[in-house]
């Protein structure tokens, strides 16, 4: 079985999807595929102790549909998330808890203000005179299309340090995989791997995790932490078609934004 949180990651990537296969009107999507490696960098000096943001000053500091052309915002699954802390999630190693909170965009710690959106890259529309065919394949790639929940924290002193450790730290000790309950649904996560690279930020750890999807389907989630000062800025992409592509260019915006 699948647990209330994967569901509800998979049901609002389904959400942003449709979405796009219905208003789909734009520019082909950048390709933003990353080099499979893990950061070679290693992880920035601590920070003077940070003085956190409020939820509506991070709410400011979302990306707005100008700042990610590439992209659409959708306002009906974002405001799902209002709801995702109330599901309890427990795991089987303690450690890796905090990767499902992020898969999810839970409340990590005890931030002192969170703002949260989805958005899905915009697919390629067909061309002009495009065959059946054609057409088929633009519908199955906006159904593809890969949905990014993206959720801003913001922690008192060297909470958000603290937090990203925790991330980086449960990549490693999940390596071979861990499960996950949620309202009584088992989710079984079969590995966790080092992601697509990212530098935004002061630092920034990418995982992928393979997990189990109803009907032995397998998928695959990428999850980002990337730390600006005493804020994280969280991203949880997931596809349909069960392989998540890189949201580079909205990482970058959004960590960007952050100053």
């Amino acid at each position: 079985m699948r647990s209330t949180l994967v569901r509800r990651t998979v049901l609002t990537a389904s959400a942003v999807s449709l979405a796009l296969l219905a208003t789909a009107c734009g520019s082909d999507k950048a390709d933003t595929k990353g080099d499979a490696k893990p950061d070679p960098r290693p992880s920035a000096p601590s920070a003077p102790a940070a003085k956190g943001r409020t939820d509506a000053e991070l709410t400011g500091l979302l990306v707005t549909q100008a700042e990610v052309p590439d992209y659409v915002i959708n306002a009906q699954a974002a405001a799902k998330l209002s709801k995702v802390d109330e599901n309890q999630v427990t795991t089987d190693k303690p450690a890796c808890k905090v990767l499902v909170q992020t898969q999810a965009l839970q409340k990590i710690g005890k931030p002192t203000g969170v703002a949260r959106t989805t958005l899905g890259a915009k697919p390629k529309e067909p061309a002009a005179g495009a065959s059946p065919e054609e057409k088929l394949e633009a519908v199955k790639n906006a159904l593809g299309t890969t949905a990014t929940l993206t959720g801003l924290s913001s922690y008192d002193g060297q909470g958000a340090q603290e937090t990203l450790a925790a991330f980086k730290t449960a990549g490693q000790i999940c390596a071979g995989g861990f499960s996950s309950t949620s309202e009584g649904e088992t989710t079984k996560y079969e590995s966790v791997a080092a992601g697509p690279a990212v530098t935004a930020g002061d630092e920034a750890v990418s995982l992928s995790l393979t997990v189990d999807m109803e009907g032995g389907d397998k998928g695959t989630l990428l999850l980002v932490m990337a730390r600006k000062g005493g804020t994280i800025a969280s991203f949880s992409s997931i596809s349909l078609l069960g392989k998540a592509d890189s949201p580079t260019a909205l990482i970058d915006a959004q960590v960007k934004k952050l100053g």
